[in-house]
Formats: structure tokens, C-alpha cells, sequence
């Protein structure tokens, strides 16, 4: 194994001439002819292709012959590696937003703040969050999906790392902020980056991808349990209010008798600095070929295909010429060199409603693409309303009496184990005739609305924790299928601005469930969970009228 690998390397002067071979000789996955296919039967495939998907341009044929290319190359060691690093982008989101939920306690213990204005704490997470998938989401359609993909991991290890040095709450609030910075762009990167060089045989890859969502939390949800409970202030009597409050005088809650939530963070920061080095240095991600396609660089799009094949050690067909016999020849003029601030001027300038327009094209990729946008923002606040809250709503659970810190934590460790395996149903549910993306997701999200009506009527903690872990698996099981099927629905050029401004709806939705949290809790501590449960079921009816099915179809 090469160690180290220079991420700066281009792609476009690749020596990988073994990897071609005639378009008539080569190996052709799902053809059934004997003699392979020429380029009048590749042509004939195209077309009936682009009739089915209503569009028909230069970019679209060749997106389709380059679909074609990467599934005759088929699964291999490029995809397989790539599946695991673009899942730490899904498991560092959960992992971190778990990481502040799991924080609130024992920050407001040292900080002096009240149990209902700690929940502020996660507002400043999701201000990050929505400036980062609001801004990598479009970046990466100008800049690429490469630079995009390399930069969140390190800018939420970074901070990471800086905010287990938080000097007090509106310090450390200030740190989670820029961690969401970073954070907030994987989601929409990574699953458009992993999308565009998956062979359409295995598109199902893209649900069980997000089984990387509930590990982030199981990661954390452990970590917590061994830190928190051991290294915290008591949770009453002497030492339990904060030395801000007391004036410093002892015996008070103070920093050094307080470093549970510390070693938790530092932890997490430390471990998504590890993935960005894998990422960055043990992997040489080749850039998209259809943002290269659709930026003119068709040559280094098959170039890339080229590279492909070689690292699966397989062959292609695939060459610039095939490319424009069935897609046109391209007549792009190459872009005059610029000055930095020129540069910067005019990607400026592509930040507009241009990118969002063809989001429209057409009744019912219209109808979609504002039922994903309502789905996403539904389920953006009634997520957190919940999750975010999850270990107060543990802790106090109606019975009068607080329940144990140990007792919290390891019941919310034990939700985190049970949600793990509702990514790997949702991989095979997906696939399933007249059930499909849209059935599995409506199925899903139903039944986590139920259980979360259902936690509130029993005061006793084992039934909470039996109605919060069903809650947990039928809800992964939801995102699993949704995280798929956005991306799935949006065509390659715009991609990234369709996923990425539903990833930003997701997280402003997500930052009024704070402020929901704390003035509806005042009222009624069960209250968040209720508007919970009810967004939960407004996203079902939603997906109910969803007009276009994914399942068994090509992506542009």
C-alpha cells in the first residue's frame, strides 16, 4: 500500500493506456448480446434513455455514456475505499451533533446557565451548520467536488480540537459554531462526489452509506457514558453550582472538577482530525467526472474514467472520440488566466438564481424538488427538537425524581446501539417492487412520528428507553432512504446547489428547534416532542406525493 499520496496531483496525464481496450471487445455489464456493443447500439441506448428522463443536451448524452463507462467497469477498490470516506462525512454530522447534545449538562453545571437557556448551546452548532451546507453544497459545483471534500473534515477537527479549551459558554459556543462550519458541507458533498462514481448496479450503496449516520452517534453516545458520568460535578448537594455563581467560593462546580465534557469533545476533534488524514493523505480522490464534464474538461473526465480502471484493475472503453460520437463534439474555449481577485469575482457571480432555475425544469422534477425541500426543512427542526434533547428528556423523566447521570448516558448509549442496523433494512427495503425509495421512507417516517408520541405517555425510564430506541431505528431507516434519494433526484450540474440547499433549509429549521425547545419546554416540558412527532408526520404526507420514484433509474 502506497502511504502518503500527494492530494495536489492532477488527473488529466494519466499513463493508464493497459486499461482501454475496443468498444466491441470489451466487457459489458447487463448486455446480452454475444458480440458487445458498437456505437450505434450505444447511441440507440442513449436516446432511449434521455426519452424516458424528458432531456436531451451534450452534457446529458455524455453523462449518460460516462454512466455507462463507470458501470462496465463496475465495483471495485476506487469505489469501496471511496464508500468509506465519504461515510465519515455522515458519521462526523451525527457524531458532533450528538457530541454538543451530550455537552448541555455538564456546561451548564460549569457555566452557571439554566437547563432550558443551555439548550442555546446547540443554536450555535446549527448557525455553523447552515453557513457551511448552504456554502460547500454551491462550492462544490463551482470549485469542484475534490477541494470541497478534503476542507470539511479538517475545519471540524480543527475546531474540534479548540473547543475542548472553551474559556466559558459564549467561548465554547463560538468553537461549536465553526465546527458546524465545516460539518455542514459533508452531508451534501459527499453524497453527490459518492453518487457521481457509483455504477448505477449499485446504486443501493448510497442508502447503506448512511449507516455511517448512527454509528456518529453511537461513537459519541460511548464516549460520553465513559467520560461524563466519571469526570463531571455532582449532580446535587455540595459542588454542584457553578463557581460563577458562588463567586468562587468553594465547595462549587469548577473547570478541573468538570473535565468530562472536555475529554469528550477533545476526543471527537481527535478522531475527525484522523479521518481528514485519511482522506486527505492515504487516498487520491480523482475529481467528478460529470462536474469535469460539465465544465468542458471532457478529456480529463475520461481520464479519470481511465483511472478508474486501473485502480479496479479493470478495462474500459471509454475514449475522447467515442465521447463525441455519440455526445457532439464540444466546442468550449479554455478560460484566459486570471488574477486572484478576478477569480474570485466571477465565482461570485455564479452564486445566483441561475443554478437554482433548472432545479424547475419541468412539472415534476418542480413538484420534487419543493416536496424535498418541505421534507428536508420538516424534518430539520423535529430531528433536533428530539435527539438534540434526548439525554434532559432522559434525565428528567416525569417521574419527579432525576434519573441517575450513569443511568442517562448508558440508556442513551443503548438507543444509539439499537438505531445502528435501520441503515442496513433501509439498503434492502429500498429495492423492493412497489415499495421503492418513496414507500420505505413514508413507512418510516410514520412510524418514528408514532413512537414519539407514544415516549410521552409513560413516566417510567425502561419504557422510554424501549420507545425512544424503536424511534431511533425507524428514523435511520428514513434517513437512510432520504439521504439517497436527494441527491438521486437532482441532475449532476446542479446537483450539489439541490442537495445543498436542502441540507441548509434542514439546518435554519434546525436552529429555531432550540429556541421552539426552550419557550415551548417552559410551558411544557413535552412539548418539543410533540411538535416533534407532528413535523415528523407532516415530512410523511409529503413523501406520500412524491411524483418520481428513483428505484431502477439512472442519475444524470
Amino acid at each position: 500500500m502506497q502511504f502518503f499520496l500527494n492530494p495536489f496531483k492532477k488527473h488529466d496525464n494519466l499513463i493508464v493506456a493497459d486499461v482501454l481496450v475496443p468498444l466491441e471487445q470489451a466487457h459489458h455489464h447487463g448486455n446480452k448480446s454475444e458480440g458487445g456493443i458498437t456505437i450505434e447500439s450505444l447511441k440507440a441506448e442513449v436516446e432511449s434513455d434521455l426519452q424516458a428522463s424528458g432531456v436531451d443536451s451534450a452534457y446529458d448524452r455524455k453523462s449518460k455514456v460516462i454512466n455507462r463507462a463507470i458501470q462496465d467497469i463496475g465495483m471495485g477498490r476506487y469505489q469501496w475505499e471511496l464508500f468509506v470516506l465519504c461515510g465519515f462525512g455522515w458519521l462526523a454530522d451525527n457524531l458532533w451533533l450528538q457530541g454538543v447534545a451530550l455537552t448541555l449538562t455538564p456546561l451548564a453545571s460549569e457555566f452557571g446557565v439554566s437547563s432550558t437557556d443551555v439548550r442555546y448551546t446547540t443554536l450555535s452548532l446549527f448557525t455553523g451548520l447552515c453557513i457551511g451546507a448552504s456554502f460547500w453544497g454551491t462550492a462544490s459545483d463551482i470549485i469542484g467536488r475534490r477541494l470541497a471534500f478534503n476542507c470539511t473534515l479538517f475545519l471540524a477537527g480543527v475546531f474540534g480540537l479548540a473547543s475542548g479549551g472553551g474559556p466559558n459558554w459564549i467561548g465554547t459556543c463560538a468553537l461549536y459554531a465553526c465546527i458546524g462550519l465545516g460539518v455542514g458541507g459533508n452531508l451534501p458533498v459527499d453524497g453527490a462526489l459518492f453518487l457521481e462514481f457509483l455504477p448505477f448496479a449499485s446504486g443501493n450503496l448510497l442508502t447503506l452509506l448512511s449507516v455511517f449516520w448512527p454509528v456518529g452517534q453511537l461513537i459519541s453516545s460511548l464516549i460520553a457514558w465513559g467520560f461524563i458520568p466519571n469526570y463531571s460535578c455532582p449532580e446535587s448537594g455540595d459542588g454542584s453550582v457553578s463557581c460563577n455563581l458562588t463567586g468562587g467560593q468553594e465547595p462549587c462546580c469548577s473547570r478541573d472538577k468538570n473535565m468530562g465534557w472536555r475529554y469528550l469533545v477533545l476526543t471527537l476533534g481527535a478522531f475527525t482530525f484522523v479521518m481528514f488524514i485519511l482522506r486527505f493523505f492515504f487516498f487520491h480522490l480523482y475529481e467528478s467526472p460529470k462536474f469535469l464534464l460539465s465544465r468542458g474538461h471532457q478529456a480529463e473526465a475520461v481520464a479519470v474514467v481511465h483511472g478508474i480502471a486501473h485502480k479496479n484493475r479493470a478495462k474500459t472503453w471509454l475514449t475522447v472520440d467515442i465521447l463525441e460520437q455519440v455526445g457532439g463534439v464540444s466546442e468550449v474555449v479554455e478560460d484566459e488566466k486570471l488574477g486572484t481577485v478576478e477569480i474570485v469575482k466571477r465565482n461570485l457571480g455564479k452564486f445566483s438564481t441561475d443554478r437554482i432555475g433548472p432545479l424547475f425544469r419541468g412539472n415534476r422534477l418542480a413538484i420534487t424538488t419543493v416536496l424535498i425541500w418541505f421534507m428536508w426543512t420538516t424534518i430539520g427542526m423535529g430531528y433536533p427538537l428530539f435527539n438534540a434533547f434526548l439525554p434532559q428528556y432522559l434525565a428528567n423523566s416525569g417521574s419527579g425524581q432525576p434519573t441517575a447521570t450513569n443511568i442517562v448516558y448508558r440508556n442513551y448509549a443503548i438507543t444509539s446501539i439499537v438505531g445502528v442496523p435501520g441503515s442496513i433494512f433501509a439498503c434492502y427495503t429500498v429495492e423492493i417492487k412497489y415499495i421503492g425509495r418513496k414507500g420505505t421512507m413514508a413507512i418510516a417516517t410514520a412510524i418514528s412520528g408514532m413512537f414519539l408520541f407514544l415516549f410521552t405517555t409513560s413516566t417510567d425510564s425502561n419504557i422510554q428507553l424501549v420507545f425512544s430506541s424503536l424511534e431511533a431505528l425507524f428514523q435511520n431507516i428514513m434517513y437512510g432512504v432520504l439521504y439517497a434519494y436527494t441527491p438521486e433526484v437532482f441532475p449532476a450540474p446542479n446537483r450539489g446547489t439541490g442537495t445543498g440547499i436542502a441540507s441548509f433549509l434542514n439546518r435554519v429549521a434546525g436552529l429555531c428547534a432550540p429556541i421552539v425547545a426552550v419557550h415551548a419546554g417552559e410551558a411544557n416540558p413535552l412539548a418539543p416532542i410533540y411538535a416533534s412527532g407532528g413535523l415528523f408526520l407532516a415530512a410523511f404526507v409529503a413523501m406520500c406525493l412524491l411524483p418520481i420514484e428513483t428505484r431502477g433509474k439512472q442519475s444524470l
